[in-house]
């Protein structure tokens, strides 16, 4: 008996420390919440899930190394970046009402707001990989590709191929990929690109996928800079199943969004690949003129206006949540939202229902059909919220919606590869094009609207009257929100 006892002594003692450091670690208190409910109520399952999921590697500095390589290139080049910035903000090229939006993405993360910029925007891999393809033939220095999803397919060889050419020619070329994401890759289809003289690099290698805590701090990124002049960003991965002109036959329709950018924007880009590469890769590089080009002896290009707004585990803040609650608390007419997996947390509920009741135009597109019931289940909730309030939501029924982006008022265009979900914000690394362009802007509302047509709203009456029990089960499901 005495052993018993000293064993559930033990046990208490240990649950009371795990408490604590659940306390301490997570910043998010409905997510300290929904660990600490978990460790007390369901015995050693709780505990091992949190030691699986909960860790803050954020505060544990797991990522230190990448953050001590970065420093002294941040250091290097924030200044000129800085006053360029400054210029540009006191040009009135960019309406008031972003300067604070601008201002404290600069700040947190060192990303210059740019100018000189031809922005194209491109919908679905039929738009995306013939401009890819081509930008990728008329390489004359190097071509770094990060992707989080890269697949050994007919589009994954085609790419691979001509990579490998390229890099015959003297190109230096540098493959990364997500090791999670991209694990189907296999040994011989790297071993190929190793052979033709392609650098390769696995993000966070994973050795067991046992180990669940590598499976959350994902590089979500899908980035490719190009002579560091052209780069590409947003939601489309590097797979057959985002190019609806192959497969025709029994393809779900795959609608996504993504962006080319031929300027100075591709410089912070063109900086985050510099930190992730050499946190990845046994084989480092440097700062260079030939990576960092001055766009001011290159001449004007366009004159659209781009910041990138990027954060991760390595950041000290959640740089995209924030962006985005400044941007949605700054509209005055509109905010159009395209997101496949639509989890806001509180926060971002709060702006967007001050938003609907304060007359603005809030509308926003969802999957009719999700890839997860759970966070099917857990967004349905915030539908529920949403509705009561007034907000027009639509739900995608010609195929699945994966598309990232956001519409605010005339000039503001946001599109990345952030989901609107806890994941995004906190656990991957993501990156998002914040375009203050009226151009821009209105050509992606007119992609909204397109889209609208082929999407059935929700009937905020019908969606209320559900029965009781469906509703009760989202709520449930609705508090995992944080771990899904």
């Amino acid at each position: 008996m005495n052993w018993i006892i000293l064993i559930e002594i033990a046990y208490i003692l240990f649950i009371i420390l795990v408490v604590l450091r659940a306390l301490y670690d997570t910043r998010s208190t409905t997510k300290a919440l929904a660990y600490i409910l978990f460790i007390i109520f369901i015995p050693i399952a709780g505990i091992i899930f949190y030691f699986f999921f909960g860790i803050n590697y954020r505060k544990r500095k797991l990522y230190s190394k990448k953050i001590v390589d970065d420093e002294p290139l941040r250091q290097r080049i924030k200044q000129n970046w800085n006053r360029y910035s400054k210029s540009i903000g006191n040009s009135g090229l960019i309406e008031k009402k972003r300067e604070t939006l601008i201002e404290y993405i600069r700040q947190s993360s060192s990303s210059p707001l740019t100018a000189n910029n031809e922005v194209k925007l491109l919908i679905n891999g039929e738009e995306k990989f013939p401009e890819l393809l081509k930008a990728l033939e008329n390489a004359k220095s190097h071509i770094h590709i990060e992707y989080y999803i890269y697949e050994n397919d007919i589009t994954g060889n085609q790419i691979a191929d001509l990579l490998i050419r390229k890099a015959k020619e003297g190109i230096e070329v540098r493959f990364m990929y997500d090791d999670f994401g991209s694990h189907g890759l296999g040994k011989r289809f790297l071993q190929k690109l190793e052979d033709g003289g392609v650098q390769t690099a696995p993000f966070y290698k994973i050795r067991w996928y046992l180990l669940a805590n590598r499976l959350n701090y994902r590089n979500h990124r899908k980035i490719v800079i190009i002579d560091g002049m052209v780069s590409f960003i947003g939601g489309i991965n590097m797979s057959d199943k985002y190019r609806n002109d192959l497969n025709k036959k029994n393809h779900l329709y795959w609608r996504d969004t993504h962006l080319m950018i031929t300027g100075q924007a591709t410089t912070y880009l063109q900086y985050l690949f510099l930190g992730d590469w050499n946190f990845s890769s046994a084989v480092s590089f440097q700062y260079s003129e030939i990576y960092f080009p001055d766009f001011v002896k290159q001449g004007t290009i366009e004159n659209e206006a781009v910041q990138i707004a990027a954060s991760g585990p390595d950041s000290v803040q959640p740089v995209i949540f924030y962006s985005l609650l400044e941007a949605i608390g700054c509209a005055k007419k509109r905010i159009y939202i395209t997101s496949p997996y639509f989890i806001p947390g509180e926060s971002l509920m709060d702006v967007l229902i001050i938003a609907i009741q304060g007359g603005l135009d809030v509308k926003i597109l969802v999957p009719g059909h999700s890839d997860s019931k759970m966070v099917n289940r857990a967004a349905s909730a915030y539908y529920t919220e949403l509705l009561r309030y007034g907000a027009d939501i639509y739900q995608y029924n010609k195929g699945f919606v994966h598309a990232k982006t956001m519409v605010i008022d005339d000039d503001l265009s946001i599109i990345g590869s952030s989901n609107m979900d806890y994941r995004s914000f906190e656990l991957n690394f993501e990156a998002n094009a914040m375009v203050y362009s009226k151009n821009i802007t209105a050509q992606l509302t007119k992609v909204f609207e397109t889209d609208l047509q082929d999407a059935e709203k929700i009937n905020a009456t019908d969606w209320l009257n559900r029965p009781k029990y469906i509703q009760l089960w989202e709520k449930v499901v609705r508090l995992l929100s944080p771990l899904l």
